[in-house]
């Protein structure tokens, strides 16, 4: 798993995709990033792809990921502007990538964002990069013919874009570099984190992330883009009030050991469980107010290195050597509340260990030191409240 990944999951669904005030156009891009010919540009003057895959509506361009020819690596979204906030939204109307490029002088259009394949689904990034020479230089750039007009003076592009602000939960420093940020509490629902595939983890299945929202009480079926095997579950609950718990149900559809179970403001949390292998997974889920949950490959959950914090529970990755793992567990709203850590030693695993090790387990505030095995881990961390965690290398 050599491949590293920055970008957050979209779902094979039909989208719409749009930038206020912005004619949008796609560039239908093979294995070689450049289009395979005049056809692969889908615009205002050319509104629907020979596959029916994309197609130009008045203010926006619909995607139909699912549709999409074999050929067809990439999907670069472009607008004849200086900048502006580009949205991409499932039929259910929730906003699943966006991307927001800032104005500068001298650009005239700009490549806001991309579709790109990704282990057998749909990723969306930020791309951000203007063009002096507007559409037609920028659509030059794909391999697109452009007939020659009277030239006029314009700055050569294109210009790298700064200061790109990303979805939320998601920011780019002024150097360029990525880096992840966890909010505790924000919009809802939170925004998909990106996450890197971590070299050398072979623990869970790949496979395109399954998105559901709903309000209250609700039964949900994982489709079948979900495999057997070990799966993360990201889960969130809006309001500062009120119940939250999922359960799976088993094949007698009767609860089985709860993922979720929290009373939490503005709950934002991560757990691990295994997909049945003969039937679809089914979870059982009971809300006070709106919630959101996504099913995600266990490579998704967040990598255990340095300093993190978090608020709940979360699933965390471990790669690295023997080490000490120090825990500061801040307590609910009423000073106790409950802070546990089960350890998964998942080499040469294709599930969950049945006796995994409990490293942990506390009631109230505490400071706290335990010692980790060398990984690949996995750590299934229950909270009541916001933690932090620092992790230490033995150097042995």
């Amino acid at each position: 798993m050599g491949h590293i990944a920055k970008h957050s999951w979209v779902p094979s669904v039909p989208l719409r995709v749009s930038a206020e005030g912005v004619e949008l156009a796609a560039l239908l891009l093979g294995a070689d990033g450049r289009v395979r010919g005049d056809a692969d540009m889908v615009f205002e003057g050319q509104p629907t792809h020979p596959s029916g895959a994309v197609r130009h509506e008045p203010a926006s361009l619909v995607l139909a990921l699912g549709e999409v020819e074999a050929e067809i690596e990439r999907i670069v979204i472009a607008g004849s502007a200086d900048g502006g906030a580009l949205t991409a939204v499932a039929p259910d109307g929730t906003a699943v990538a966006s991307h927001t490029v800032p104005g500068a002088p001298d650009v005239t259009a700009v490549a806001f964002g991309e579709f790109f394949r990704e282990s057998g689904g749909w990723k969306f990034g930020g791309v951000g990069q203007g063009y002096g020479s507007g559409l037609a230089g920028l659509v030059t750039e794909y391999g697109i013919e452009v007939a020659e007009e009277e030239p006029e003076p314009v700055v050569p592009g294109p210009v790298p874009l700064t200061g790109v602000v990303k979805m939320p939960g998601q920011a780019v420093p002024a150097d360029g570099s990525h880096q992840e940020v966890r909010v505790p509490a924000g919009p809802f629902p939170p925004a998909d984190r990106p996450y890197e595939l971590v070299e050398g983890w072979e623990f869970g299945p790949l496979f395109e992330p399954f998105t559901i929202t709903g309000d209250g009480d609700q039964v949900v079926t994982v489709d079948d883009r979900v495999p057997p095997g070990p799966v993360l579950v990201e889960a969130a609950h809006e309001g500062r009030d009120g119940y939250f718990a999922v359960f799976p149900l088993n094949s007698k559809n009767k609860d089985e050991e709860y993922l979720f179970s929290t009373t939490l403001p503005d709950f934002t949390g991560s757990t691990v469980t295994p997909a049945p292998e003969s039937r679809a997974l089914r979870l059982r889920v009971r809300a006070y107010h709106r919630w959101a949950m996504r099913v995600k490959p266990v490579v998704a959950a967040r990598r255990l290195e340095g300093t993190l914090r978090g608020y709940g529970p979360e699933a965390l990755l471990y790669s690295g050597g023997a080490a000490d793992l120090q825990v500061h567990f801040e307590g609910d709203e009423k000073g106790g509340g409950y802070v546990g850590i089960w350890c998964h030693e998942v080499a040469g695993h294709t599930n969950l260990t049945p006796r995994p090790t409990l490293l942990l387990n506390h009631t109230e505030p505490l400071l706290h030191t335990v010692p980790l095995p060398p990984g690949p881990l996995l750590l299934l961390h229950r909270a009541d409240g916001p933690w932090r965690l620092t992790v230490k290398e033995l150097g042995l």
